[in-house]
């Protein structure tokens, strides 16, 4: 799977500061028995003057929806468990902020991604028993087009829909259909957003409920080198630290043992370039984004690792693959090594 974790799947940053069954196994397919041979301070903030159309604080048309997410009922949900949380356990912001990314990710996002690690290791385990099913297809096919004279359109229909019944019966007998695969990402990147805009909110005095007292506490809630969280971290450490956890994250898939999908190298590429994207974005945005942005990729990252885990993996019971290592972290040490060290 293409990391989802990688968390680099557009919040609209550039908002400005300034404006806050089970069948027996092997399915019975034969073609005869189924009768086929019978913001930052320097942007321009959506609904300014710069926005276009519109008096000052009113929202032109290009940003409506942007204005529309910022104040929908999961960004005010995500805002009142934030104070929820910092007001609980009487953290700093700084803290609260990874706190929260880090109860998320682990008490929502690991869940699926173990679900999403199980459902592809059972797909990988199906391969053989699909190419097998298909070989014998295929001959079943050529016998029937032979004794109904079927052309090579018509033997091609019949094979392709026939393997089609057959592997949504495997998905069924194993309980593992590809769109399981996706929960991950359904969940995920709504979830990231929804955090992203609550804390945006936060940061320009937008919240639901007493917005500019927690902008007054964002603004003194930071640590080392970024003690206000309203304003872009000028440093651009915790942007570069973005784009390289990122990027870690994609390297690592890229290092599978199974051989990648055109369009998984496709999507390998463009996360990798959405990574790099993100660093200016993310210097652009409230440090308290940037940080919960930052936090969010290094669990991420952690719980990337921790599912490459032996011991892990019978715990969520993920079945055993070829691809799978017992040495996993030591392979992929010496996979980034050998590919971006070489002799």
């Amino acid at each position: 799977m293409v990391p989802c974790a990688s968390p680099a799947l557009l919040a609209a940053a550039s908002a400005a500061r300034s404006l806050r069954a089970p069948l027996r196994p092997g399915p019975r397919f034969l073609l005869l028995s189924r009768g086929c041979c019978g913001a930052s301070r320097a942007l321009c903030a959506p609904g300014g003057s710069g926005a276009g159309g519109g008096g000052r604080g009113e929202p032109s048309a290009s940003w409506a929806w942007y204005e529309a997410l910022s104040t929908s009922a999961p960004v005010a949900w995500m805002e009142s468990s934030l104070v929820a949380l910092q007001a609980a356990s009487g953290l700093p912001w700084w803290a609260a902020v990874v706190a929260a990314s880090a109860l998320l990710r682990t008490g929502v996002t690991l869940p699926l991604a173990a679900l999403q690690s199980r459902v592809l290791a059972k797909l990988e385990n199906l391969k053989p028993e699909i190419h097998s099913l298909a070989k014998h297809l295929r001959y079943e096919v050529s016998v029937c087009a032979k004794q109904r004279s079927w052309s090579e359109k018509e033997a091609r229909f019949h094979f392709k829909k026939n393997l089609k019944r057959i592997v949504s019966e495997l998905y069924v007998r194993d309980n593992c259909h590809p769109l399981k695969a996706t929960l991950l990402v359904w969940i995920q990147i709504p979830m990231w957003i929804f955090v992203s805009m609550a804390l945006r909110n936060f940061s320009i005095g937008r919240a639901a409920a007493d917005g500019f007292l927690i902008q007054e506490q964002l603004s003194t809630g930071g640590v080392l080198w970024f003690p206000d969280l309203t304003v872009p971290d000028s440093t651009w450490i915790l942007p570069i630290t973005l784009g390289l956890l990122n990027l870690l994250i994609v390297e690592i898939f890229a290092l599978r043992k199974t051989e990648l999908s055109r369009l998984q190298r496709y999507g390998t590429n463009f996360f990798r370039g959405v990574s790099v994207l993100m660093i200016p974005v993310a210097a652009t945005v409230p440090s308290a984004m940037a940080l919960y942005w930052v936090s969010s990729s290094f669990m991420g990252l952690s719980h990337n690792l921790l599912l490459r885990s032996p011991a892990f993996r019978r715990l969520c019971r993920i079945p055993r693959t070829k691809s799978d290592s017992d040495t996993p972290y030591r392979d992929i040490a010496a996979g980034i090594y050998a590919k971006y060290f070489p002799k």
